[in-house]
């Protein structure tokens, strides 16, 4: 069942280690069906080059396994408490992918120092307090602290990123960790400087709703 969701959600899990975002069998990547609700998501401790569309687990807002040959991922939990209360997210994306988790380890969030920060995400990419894996907990605890951005990191533990669909919770995972590396990489050199709260919102309103949409003509 949801066999186009199924092949969707296998191939964002296998965009984690290509884009360095994961490890073995770290990090995980799920989806939602608008039509069911039914969610489907990456196994639990299977390495990347063993998974496959068909072994992705399918199971309801409560957990409940539909369709599955191995157990849905330990983070299985967050997930769903992120779509329980945000009925706009379709995607949810965990990695530990290292320069955006190394700000995670010290509790900082990367501040909305570069245009890409405020194109992408609107604001500074928050970090979270420390809640313990496994439960609904961290779910509940990122919609609480995520704001309007789409990336939020969890203190001592990892990435986190939403979206309307999984391809848009992929790129801002694929984005938070290249603006973490930028901008820890300007601290090697000295302060960063936030931009002003007008221009991170006149970049976001440009690249959100105007980027990719102007005619030649009118260039």
């Amino acid at each position: 069942m949801l066999e186009a969701l199924r092949e969707e959600v296998y191939r964002a899990n296998m965009a984690l280690p290509a884009n360095r975002l994961a490890v073995w069998s770290g990090g995980n990547v799920s989806g939602r069906d608008p039509a069911t609700g039914l969610i489907v998501i990456k196994p639990s401790g299977v390495l990347f080059e063993e998974l496959a569309p068909d072994n992705m687990a399918v199971i309801d807002i409560d957990g409940n396994i539909v369709e599955a040959t191995l157990g849905p991922s330990t983070d299985t939990a967050s997930h769903l408490s992120i779509y329980r209360h945000r009925p706009d997210i379709n995607g949810v994306v965990h990695t530990h992918s290292g320069y955006a988790t190394a700000f995670a380890a010290i509790g900082k969030p990367i501040p909305a120092c570069l245009t890409a920060i405020a194109d992408e995400f609107g604001a500074a990419i928050p970090c979270g307090p420390y809640v313990r894996i496994g439960d609904k907990e961290i779910g509940e605890t990122i919609v609480r602290h995520i704001g309007a951005s789409t990336a939020i990191l969890m203190r001592q533990h990892g990435v986190f990123t939403i979206g309307v669909t999984v391809k848009k919770a992929l790129k801002s995972a694929v984005m938070v960790e290249d603006v973490a590396r930028t901008v820890w990489l300007a601290l090697q050199m000295g302060e960063v400087e936030e931009l002003p709260a007008e221009e991170i919102a006149a970049n976001y309103d440009r690249y959100q709703h105007r980027y990719g949409t102007f005619l030649a003509s009118k260039l």
